[in-house]
């Protein structure tokens, strides 16, 4: 069994804390959904959020509620870059898999997709 990542993207609507929680928790879902992964192939998430967003952290708004408890999680804020894409998370999960590098499936859902184009949906 190897150690891999996985990064995934998804742009908020709005600053809500709802809202954050139902699309981390699809942006989530999609990773481990496409990469065949249950939570014991979890290793550690790392949660990134632009710095507009200000109403949850996403590791407790997504991560925490779908019953990931025992894996280690972490935020952190997005550089504020000029231009950047607003109201973004993403996120950089390690897992364990047999599958090759070329075989994992990173996950970019809505307009987050435009941030890797050169990553087949």
């Amino acid at each position: 069994m190897a150690v891999r990542a996985v990064r995934g993207a998804v742009q908020l609507e709005r600053d809500e804390a709802g809202h954050m929680e139902e699309q981390v928790g699809a942006l989530l879902t999609a990773v481990l959904e496409r990469n065949g992964l249950h939570t014991d192939d979890l290793i550690s998430i790392w949660f990134t959020a632009t710095p507009d967003l200000h109403c949850d952290f996403p590791a407790a708004a997504a991560a925490r509620k779908l019953g990931i408890a025992d894996v280690p999680l972490i935020c952190a804020q997005e550089l504020d870059v000029e231009g950047a894409m607003p109201r973004v998370v993403r996120l950089l999960a390690h897992i364990e898999s047999d599958r090759p590098r070329v075989g994992i499936n990173h996950v970019y859902l809505g307009a987050a997709a435009a941030l890797r184009k050169d990553i087949a949906q």
